[in-house]
């Protein structure tokens, strides 16, 4: 809204109230009533005027009619001075005048006038006194001035002073940029061992410094330097045992727990139990049969590459059969449950810990190990055997079916060398080391499981781990039992 402020003498208010009217409403005098009227009401409120005004002319008003108004001296009113009356002339055709009076001999500032004065700062220095002078509006809205603008270090470090006081007689607002600059110098005085003297400044400031100062700035992590070859080697040594040992604790619990079930000494849920049965069942059937198939006709085709140099392919069917039977069937159904089974039992027990479920059980005397791992454990001892015949058989096919269609073999041809070369042995071994596996999956998935971290991340690393230490111990005890059964014989 445009708005013109112009101190007059009451002779020349008459003058410009004539010029306002005619240039903003010239209809006024076109109807001698109207004149009249708008006459009389100038009359009324120019004189109301004992000293030289301030006028202010806003010309955004579209209602027409009115009179002056004068406002209460107790109506607050911003950026007015307590001792000034306004008196609000408001005539036709959307004129308004503000003339605001100045009772004491000193021009009154409007709202409309009144500008925030920009920050400034000096500094003085009086006898032994560092003096700071601060004036104007010190808020963040406008820039405001730094101590280390205005001062020199090098030239305050030889002046023989000895403490630094303020002059806020010309201060106007401020808020938390004021603060800023106000501890910059007391870092000064600090530095220095000048005294701070917080006495002129307003009453809130010396409380909000101290409380600046109460609270430590926040340190830099400083980053531990690396430790020596031979501290790291020691320290992951110190860990894997310490590993070992949780890992033994854990089973033996595990057993302990397991042997207490025939005596229902333990109570177990059973309805978790099955749960892990039907998962690892016929949840997990598709991807065993596409592994097991997979695995089976890439070694019929390895025996049939190889064999058929030496004229030898009738005994795919014994590389097929034992490869399967021993080895591989077992072998890779404990890794496809360690991806799979593993990592759901740690991912699900994880997140029972940072919900602490895990320590609600263990609150109302609830073992975790019977009431959530002994399930999960024998439900894969239950599936392992059972998912590891349906894998030999599955593998069995495939390599029967390459044998078909690169070495015109019959079925019946494939079954009788596959019987000569294979014996029942090599097929219980298979599924005792497939229920082997079963039990690593287990104890590896709840063991990561509960000994996650409190966070979400944890979660993830625990299921991660779970994998890791499946498969290796997976790879490991498969070693271990092919060593034992070739120095047993079996």
């Amino acid at each position: 809204r445009p708005t013109v402020l112009l101190p007059l003498h009451p002779w020349s208010s008459l003058l410009f109230l004539a010029a306002s009217l005619y240039i903003m409403g010239g209809s006024i005098w076109s109807n001698p009533a109207n004149a009249a009227r708008a006459s009389r009401r100038d009359d009324a409120a120019i004189s109301a005027i004992l000293t030289p005004p301030v006028i202010s002319v806003s010309g955004e008003v579209n209602r027409p009619t009115g009179a002056c108004q004068r406002p209460s001296r107790s109506t607050p009113a911003r950026n007015l001075l307590s001792n000034s009356v306004t008196y609000a002339c408001r005539f036709q055709h959307g004129l308004t005048l503000v003339l605001d009076h100045v009772i004491d001999g000193e021009r009154m500032p409007t709202a409309e006038a009144s500008r925030s004065t920009a920050a400034l700062a000096e500094l003085r220095a009086e006898h032994e006194t560092l003096v700071v002078v601060l004036a104007g509006d010190w808020v963040l809205e406008r820039p405001s001035p730094r101590f280390t603008d205005i001062v020199d270090p090098s030239t305050a470090t030889g002046m023989a002073v000895g403490s630094m006081s303020f002059d806020t007689g010309d201060l106007g607002k401020w808020d938390s940029s004021l603060l800023i600059f106000l501890r910059t110098c007391q870092r000064f005085c600090e530095e220095r061992s000048l005294a701070f003297d917080t006495s002129m400044l307003p009453e809130q400031v010396p409380r909000l410094l101290a409380l600046a100062r109460a609270v430590p700035e926040r340190a830099q992590m400083k980053v531990p330097e690396r430790a020596a070859l031979v501290t790291r080697i020691g320290a992951a040594a110190l860990g894997g045992w310490s590993d070992v040992l949780g890992a033994i604790r854990f089973t033996g619990e595990i057993a302990i727990a397991m042997a207490g079930l025939p005596t229902r000494r333990v109570h177990m849920r059973w309805r978790e139990f099955w749960v892990v049965v039907q998962m690892n069942s016929s949840s997990a059937l598709p991807i065993v049969t596409l592994i097991a198939l997979l695995v089976g006709v890439i070694i019929a085709f390895l025996g049939v590459v190889v064999l058929k140099r030496f004229g030898a392919g009738y005994y795919v069917s014994y590389l097929v059969g034992f490869g399967m039977l021993r080895e591989m069937a077992a072998l890779m159904t404990g890794i496809i449950i360690a991806g799979r089974t593993g990592a759901a039992f740690a991912a699900e027990l994880g997140s029972m810990k940072i919900s602490e479920e895990i320590d609600a059980y263990t609150t109302l005397g609830i073992s975790p190990i019977e009431h959530l791992v002994l399930p999960r454990v024998l439900g894969l001892i239950v599936m392992m055997p059972l998912l590891t015949i349906y894998a030999d058989f599955i593998g069995i096919f495939g390599g029967m079916f390459v044998s078909n269609a690169l070495l015109d073999l019959s079925v019946k041809q494939f079954l009788s060398g596959l019987l000569q070369a294979v014996t029942l042995s090599d097929a219980v071994f298979g599924v005792v080391k497939g229920t082997m596996y079963g039990i690593i999956v287990a104890v590896a998935g709840c063991m990561k499981g509960l000994q996650g971290g409190s966070d979400a991340r944890a979660v993830g690393r625990a299921a991660t781990s779970a994998v890791v230490v499946g498969i290796t111990f997976i790879i490991l005890a498969n070693a271990v039992a092919d060593w034992l059964a070739a120095l047993l014989d079996i």
